[in-house]
């Protein structure tokens, strides 16, 4: 064989590699992109100067948890950036069974030190409100550094670990309380085959009662057509100081928790988050809350349309 040919055969192959690399390459950019309203990755999203501060939907559940029980409980914004900072520290934000020593839960209180039962301590309502409980009881918690706050509670052997959430924590905070409106967001794959209304109904009263604190009159189910239905929540009596943060504090609650509830669009004021609409502004670095077209809604409202079985 003559040394042309093998340059030649050479070349060849090298273009042939290039080829097939193209091509994974391109196979591997479509799988990250994701195909039509499914996201590459579900996340979810609260921005706070600029930056976007991630969560799984799991931890975005719970942030919604714990943030929400600060609105029901009539705490300041920092009170849930504390409560957010400990949990992110403590568990990862995850309504975990084990832990060192005797420790479990979101919190990891242990149930030897006073916190509750086992049982108790590893319900995600019951271990926030114990948070809470002692966390109003230092004095000057609300002027406190995040840290200091969240030691005070936890007694933990790491206190300065707190300070490594602080940002993200009061990002969350300031999405889940209402203070910052449309910065909340979560990018999640399109609703399956759907629930029966009566099922989302249900679920969607209980999580605003367990998380918000509000009253299942609050929460009308309307009749569902074409695979979906509106939900009216009446938000304006939640304890935030205004309607009008109420109803963000009730809005962005509903996108971090619909991954659970089967919310496909939520609407407040004069604005809109669609989960499709999520998706693709995720992929374009672009604001996922648009104008609604309509009229704006009142003080205190916010409309949430779910997926169900048709």
């Amino acid at each position: 064989m003559t040394a042309r040919i093998r340059r030649r055969r050479r070349r060849r192959g090298i273009i042939a590699l290039c080829l097939v690399a193209v091509i994974v390459t391109g196979g591997w950019l479509w799988t990250l992109r994701g195909p039509g309203d499914s996201p590459a990755r579900q996340r979810c999203a609260a921005t706070l100067d600029g930056t976007a501060w991630y969560l799984s939907p799991e931890q975005a559940e719970n942030a919604a948890l714990v943030a929400g029980a600060s609105v029901r409980r009539g705490l300041p914004a920092h009170a849930a950036t504390i409560a957010l900072a400990t949990a992110l520290q403590e568990s990862k934000l995850i309504n975990i069974t084990y832990g060192d020593r005797d420790s479990l839960g979101l919190f990891q209180q242990r149930p030897s030190q006073g916190w509750g039962t086992a049982e108790q301590v590893q319900d995600p309502v019951y271990a926030t409100d114990r948070f809470y409980d002692a966390l109003v009881r230092v004095p000057g918690y609300a002027d406190l550094a995040v840290t200091a706050a969240a030691q005070a509670v936890q007694r933990s052997g790491f206190p300065e670990a707190y300070a490594r959430h602080e940002v993200r924590s009061r990002a969350w905070a300031s999405a889940l309380t209402g203070h910052s409106p449309a910065v909340l967001s979560c990018e999640l794959d399109p609703v399956g085959a759907g629930r029966p209304l009566d099922a989302v109904g249900a679920t969607l009263r209980e999580r605003a009662l367990r998380d918000l604190g509000l009253t299942p009159d609050a929460v009308a189910v309307g009749e569902a057509a074409d695979g979906l239905a509106t939900v009216t929540l009446q938000a304006g009596a939640l304890p935030t100081g205004d309607a009008t943060s109420a109803a963000w504090a009730a809005a962005q609650w509903a996108v971090a928790t619909a991954s659970v509830t089967d919310v496909v669009e939520v609407r407040v004021a004069d604005r809109v988050w669609t989960r499709a609409g999520a998706v693709h502004a995720g992929r374009e670095d672009a604001e996922p809350w648009g104008k609604a077209d309509g009229t704006a809604l009142g003080p205190g409202v916010v409309q949430v349309r779910v997926a169900v079985a048709a």
